[in-house]
């Protein structure tokens, strides 16, 4: 255990009024009354209360009595005591941590410490509680009765439950594709403001759909309880380009449209989609591993998913739950759940890999047994990334860089062999600086998406308020079927493309003039076999003897497409967007973007302003923007006020101008300031650099109203010899979200 066991019951109590259950995001008053035991609480001993790391409740402060989040704290008899709060001051998952101590006096048994969260006295609304749900969300409390700042845990700690709030943004969600007759399903959630599934639902819901839908009912009833409601056994008998199906409320108002669904009569791989890395409560998560996944399955609607917590904080008797959890969760052409974890290095070893085995009851190769206090199996522990590597070597796994607060140093240590993917996309933000790293070294890798999320949501990972910079990522798996040794394959072949969320429907081919031949597997890795092809898919290793080839992309949104990049390795090769230069109207964007560096410390602050003279806002939507907690909002018609960050990822927002070309926009933040004529925004991107890692703002027109939520183009791609032509695309949709294709590797010429 990591405190002190010395006699917990004679430590005192705690209690926390009112007791019961509160909504997710609101502001609320505590009253937390610890009451000293048997030893009292001798001069400069202490106690701390501490939340976990992944909650996201309103920082504590004391200075203003009149201001949110307000703490007051006072003991009964009088005793002085100094207050502070640190976001590290715990072991952790506890990291966050009130530290309260008696620096004149001490107390006796029976006197009490009074810490009131959100006092009202003088004004305070409250303290916002944390905007994610936990049926047990506690205040923790660990006493230092003797001064030694050896802490004790309460045996029985206060808790609330934090509950969702009414609905406010329904999601309907179906297959990105299907075959003729195949039968597919139709899940439907409301989610509250903070993005956790609302069970205060209480309406009939109409349902309408582009093309006749077997199966499907005119309407559905929520009930106040349910989370969600599923509609099996759909099935379109003919083929259908895009299908997307409308949920209506009473008065057949529009509430959501679903994802796109294509209908093809004959297909090979079909996609399933995936949330591959999250933790749960028994690491730095939230919420038990079984509602992690029972969550991904039923509220998330995702097809597969892999827990994966920090290695060293996984006990062996946790290590066996996962792999009993992973077993019963695990159903063929149902849902898949991997067991594995995540490798959690420190960076200077090769910072985090994702491990996901094929089948239960593999050994878990430790970074360290930092968290973990029984040392029997430390000699099983890979201390560095080159050593996770060799004790994998005969393993039946799956391996993939991850960025985290360690962030994955590929060039250090990489294992073409095991390591087949990176993760460019997590709630920590957006990495493709990870994707170039391999590419300059030659590696030949596909790119996954996932959350990393900790807040019990995998698959549907909103960020709360916390200093996640981003909405989870998900993974489109291109396989035979839904199994664990098809997906692995998939995998392995890198057929698959990421997304910061949505579901997007995406080809990406290569068609070659004169045929070129598929690699079974990386040449790089020693001789494998070939077959002649004369087309190749995203995450295929080819070789052709041709000066160029036929790059075809077909993508269906589940937004209008902003922009497609094109890119060979390191080189964007060419910025698609599916509007003319005369199409553009009074619509202009702001897009801040990129991170401080690749560290824990890459957030990147925006704060600022945008001013109008000569001009005015007559409406502004913000991109990105999930924690509603920080300002967006016009002051006047002329000025919009923000408040915004990025870990790697982008924001900003799109504004309507009342004249297409008077005046001047003033942006105005710490990093960036610039006077930009209106006239001179147009269809190329104007660019102001910010230094950082890709930190800089861009600001460019657009239509009105963009329309393209289909694009089918065809490029003709000049190759180079004597390297990979390493073949990808990235896709932006006008509602913040980004996909990346995993790279067709081209060799050119003979072997």
């Amino acid at each position: 255990m990591p405190h002190s066991q010395f006699l917990p019951e004679r430590m005192g109590t705690a209690r926390v009024e009112p007791e019961g259950k509160f909504e997710a995001g609101s502001y609320q008053s505590f009253k937390l009354t610890y009451t000293a035991g048997f030893y009292g609480i001798d001069d400069t001993g202490s106690i701390k209360i501490v939340h976990r790391f992944a909650s996201d409740m309103g920082r504590p402060q004391f200075d203003d009595p009149a201001a949110p989040n307000y703490v007051s704290v006072s003991a009964s008899n009088g005793a002085v005591l100094h207050v502070e709060y640190d976001m590290k001051r715990n072991i952790r998952p506890w990291d966050k941590t009130i530290y309260i101590k008696v620096v004149r006096g001490f107390l006796r048994e029976g006197d009490q410490i009074t810490v009131h969260f959100g006092d009202p006295t003088d004004g305070c609304p409250g303290m916002r509680i944390q905007t994610f749900c936990e049926d047990s969300f506690e205040f923790r409390v660990l006493v230092d009765a003797i001064a030694t700042y050896n802490y004790v845990e309460l045996p029985q700690q206060p808790e609330i439950a934090i509950v969702p709030g009414k609905p406010r943004l329904w999601k309907a969600v179906v297959p990105t594709t299907c075959r003729t007759g195949q039968p597919f399903r139709l899940s439907i959630k409301a989610e509250d403001r903070w993005g956790n599934p609302s069970d205060q639902c209480d309406q009939t819901i109409n349902l309408r759909a582009t093309a006749i839908v077997s199966g499907m009912p005119e309407t559905i009833k929520f009930s106040p309880g349910q989370r969600a409601v599923v509609i099996d056994d759909l099935c379109v008998n003919a083929e259908l380009e895009c299908l997307l199906i409308e949920l209506l409320d009473e008065n057949k108002q529009l509430l959501a449209t679903s994802n796109p669904l294509r209908i093809v009569s004959a297909t090979e791989l079909l996609p399933y989609w995936g949330d591959l890395h999250g933790q749960s409560e028994e690491t730095i998560g939230t919420n038990s591993a079984r509602e992690f996944h029972a969550f991904a399955r039923d509220l998330a609607f995702l097809d597969a998913t892999a827990h994966q917590g920090n290695d060293f904080q996984i006990t062996n008797e946790f290590w066996s739950q996962l792999n009993d959890l992973t077993l019963e969760f695990n159903l063929d052409h149902r849902f898949i759940a991997f067991p594995g974890y995540e490798w959690s290095g420190n960076t200077g070893l090769g910072g985090d890999r994702n491990v996901l085995y094929l089948e239960e009851g593999q050994p878990i190769h430790r970074s360290s047994h930092a968290l973990v206090d029984d040392l029997s199996d430390i000699d099983t522990d890979a201390s560095s990334a080159r050593d996770l590597f060799k004790r994998l070597q005969n393993s039946d796994c799956v391996v993939f860089a991850h960025i985290g607060g360690r962030y994955a140093d590929v060039k250090m240590a990489h294992d073409e062999r095991l390591e087949t993917s990176v993760e460019v996309h997590s709630a920590w933000g957006s990495f493709e600086w990870l994707i170039e790293d391999a590419l300059e070294k030659g590696y030949r890798v596909g790119i996954v998406s996932n959350s990393d999320g900790h807040k019990g949501r995998p698959g549907a990972s909103h960020p709360g308020a916390t200093k996640f910079g981003s909405y989870g990522g998900l993974t489109c798996m291109l396989a035979t079927e839904l199994t664990r040794e098809a997906l692995a394959d998939c995998l392995r072949k890198r057929h698959h493309y990421g997304t910061t969320g949505c579901r997007m429907i995406l080809d990406v081919n290569l068609q070659f003039e004169n045929g070129a031949a598929l690699y079974a597997a990386d040449p790089a890795l020693g001789n494998t076999s070939s077959k002649p092809i004369k087309s190749a898919m995203m995450g295929d290793i080819v070789r052709c003897n041709d000066a160029e080839v036929r790059l075809q992309i077909k993508a269906i949104g589940s937004a209008p497409i902003e922009r497609i990049d094109i890119r060979n390795g390191l080189e964007t090769l060419e910025t698609f967007r599916p509007y003319y230069d005369i199409e553009l109207g009074r619509r202009i964007c702001v897009v801040w973007e990129g991170s401080e560096y690749r560290g824990r410390g890459r957030e990147t602050i925006w704060d600022g302003s945008a001013k109008l003279s000569d001009n005015a806002f007559e409406g502004v939507e913000a991109i990105n923007r999930y924690n509603i907690d920080k300002k967006f909002e016009l002051n006047g018609p002329n000025q919009l006020d923000w408040q915004a960050l990025t870990t790697g990822g982008h924001g900003g927002f799109y504004a309507n101008l009342k004249h297409r070309d008077a005046g001047t926009l003033s942006i105005d933040t710490e990093l960036v300031k610039a006077d930009i004529q209106i006239a001179d925004i147009g269809y190329e991107d104007i660019v102001f650099d910010a230094g950082g890692l890709g930190r800089k703002i861009r600001v460019f027109r657009l239509p009105d109203e963009n329309l393209h939520r289909q694009v089918e183009i065809e490029r003709s791609i000049a190759l180079t010899t004597g390297r990979d032509n390493a073949i990808y695309i990235r896709i932006i949709q006008q509602d913040g979200h980004v996909i990346w294709s995993s790279p067709v590797y081209v060799l050119c010429g003979d072997d």
